[in-house]
């Protein structure tokens, strides 16, 4: 595959419509005789007929375009999307007549990689009602031109974006046709083919109203995600042409879903994520786990720490349930939201007192969020699906390929690898967060090895408990195999959760000088 394959798919267009004109060989009504239908106006799925990809080759080659439109149709559909490139993805614009002469009461969309717009003309005769405009490969002018002749011909145009310059790019064209558009983002990269569930997550705040979340959606409960998000719609390709029967457990998934603290806090870390890359694109994020006393919650703050880490669990030493967190209330509390810190609750046996404990705390915003550790997802009770979290997967073989293809695809962006050997994957379904055994002595070589996004520090921070292979002392239990961040038992003998200062500082000095990019 092409290290730009967006561009040479352009390209190739371009050569094509110069040979065949833009009709691409086929006849073309003169007039349309479909009434336009309203694309997108209330919340709901855009289902895609998909023969291919460059990604992903044959999906689904045989199909029938016009049953499984009528099939889409069926499981409740929004809308209709009719891909019709034609080297990459063996569409047509045939196919799209097809559709459109068909139904007439769902809008249909035209998603190509459109360039020019005697496009549109064509897209509207052919009984389009909205047209796919990618801002990566049209300049400003150009989508401004494009999405001026949708408004003309009386239909929308499903603008797509992934980058803050395209969020600026669609922003100073909906400020004079803000009807027309409807914006999308793409957590598929188009120049790699790369999925980052997060990436709209990052983007729907900033550009307003309406947003679809395009691409990566393979389960009914990362649908469900995304509609706790507030998304005005999904867009399903992959997926849906492969078992387009199977649809409508999608679209009904994310129509029941409604916006809820979990959806609020993907929504905050996403932001959280954005503005570190901004501000700190040389560095990873850092969050320091098993804190205990006021003064290294202070300096955590002081140092830089995006994230803090509190133990809700009574077998480790670091637990701070009961009155130890009553102490800490008040420093965080002080906390104010411009340091954009999150505050974690780690808990690790999800029906404990002490995780329901944590569990009422960050729905009274004490705490941001929970970190379930080494608890499998069939396994999370159904009160924590509600409540912001993330998972955490630690021990030797809980962190292969598979389970985190599974967290992926169950709509979770981002999970923390906790592995004291440190054999984190090179290549992830999403960026790296890394824990386990980490000190200032190796971070500097880990950074550089797994470009991490976050790194989560615990016992290499103190004095006694983690030595240079970071393992916890004897005074932590390990028989449960979950490491909460520090590694396994080695026998020495200090007291957990009480923070070196001079290592804190020495950490993000090392944090500060990785070779990160």
């Amino acid at each position: 595959m092409s290290v730009n394959i967006v561009q040479e798919i352009v390209e190739r267009r371009k050569s094509d419509i110069e040979k065949r004109g833009f009709n691409f060989g086929f006849e073309i009504p003169a007039v349309r005789c479909r009434p336009v239908v309203p694309f997108m106006q209330k919340k709901g799925a855009i289902l895609e007929v998909k023969r291919a990809s460059p990604s992903k080759g044959d999906i689904a080659p045989d199909l029938d375009s016009v049953k499984t439109a009528l099939e889409y149709r069926k499981k409740g559909a929004a809308a209709i999307s009719c891909l019709t490139e034609e080297n990459y993805f063996k569409g047509s614009l045939k196919e799209l007549m097809a559709i459109c002469s068909a139904i007439d009461d769902v809008a249909v969309l035209r998603k190509d990689f459109l360039i020019e717009e005697e496009e549109i003309e064509i897209s509207y005769r052919c009984g389009a009602d909205a047209v796919l405009l990618i801002c990566g490969i049209l300049p400003g002018e150009k989508l401004l031109s494009m999405t001026a002749k949708c408004q003309e011909l009386g239909i929308r145009a499903l603008v797509e974006v992934r980058t803050e310059e395209d969020v600026q790019k669609v922003l100073a064209v909906k400020k004079q046709y803000p009807e027309t558009i409807v914006c999308g983002v793409n957590s598929r990269n188009l120049k790699d083919f790369s999925i980052d569930l997060l990436v709209p997550a990052m983007l729907k705040k900033r550009l307003g109203g309406t947003v679809i979340f395009e691409s990566g959606i393979t389960t009914a409960e990362c649908a469900a995600s995304v509609g706790k998000m507030g998304f005005g719609g999904i867009l399903l390709g992959e997926f849906a042409a492969r078992n387009p029967v199977k649809a409508g457990s999608f679209v009904n998934a994310f129509l029941k879903a409604e916006p809820d603290l979990y959806g609020e806090f993907i929504l905050k870390l996403a932001e959280k994520i954005r503005s570190h890359r901004e501000k700190n694109p040389h560095r990873p994020m850092v969050k320091i786990c098993g804190l205990t006393r006021k003064e290294d919650v202070e300096l955590a703050v002081k140092l830089g720490a995006d994230f803090l880490g509190f133990i809700f669990a009574s077998e480790y030493g670091r637990n701070v349930f009961g009155e130890k967190f009553n102490s800490l209330k008040e420093i965080l509390s002080s906390i104010k939201n411009d340091n954009n810190v999150i505050k974690v609750a780690v808990i690790t046996r999800p029906e404990s007192s002490e995780a329901k404990e944590a569990v009422e705390l960050v729905k009274a915003g004490v705490l941001d969020c929970i970190q379930v550790h080494g608890v499998r997802y069939a396994d999370i009770p159904e009160n924590i699906f509600g409540v912001p979290h993330y998972i955490a997967i630690s021990g030797k073989n809980q962190t292969g390929s598979e389970r985190l293809e599974e967290l992926n695809a169950l709509g979770y962006p981002r999970y923390l690898l906790d592995c004291k050997e440190h054999n984190y994957p090179v290549k992830s379904p999403s960026p790296l967060w890394i824990a386990g055994g980490i000190t200032p002595e190796n971070v500097s070589s880990l950074i550089k090895e797994f470009h991490p996004e976050l790194v989560d520090v615990s016992g290499g921070l103190e004095d006694g408990v983690c030595g240079a292979d970071g393992n916890l002392s004897a005074g932590e239990k390990s028989g449960s195999g979950w490491n909460l961040s520090s590694g396994a038992q080695s026998g020495v003998n200090s007291q957990p959760g009480i923070k070196n200062h001079q290592k804190m500082k020495d950490f993000f000095t090392k944090i500060n000088e990785a070779e990160y990019v």
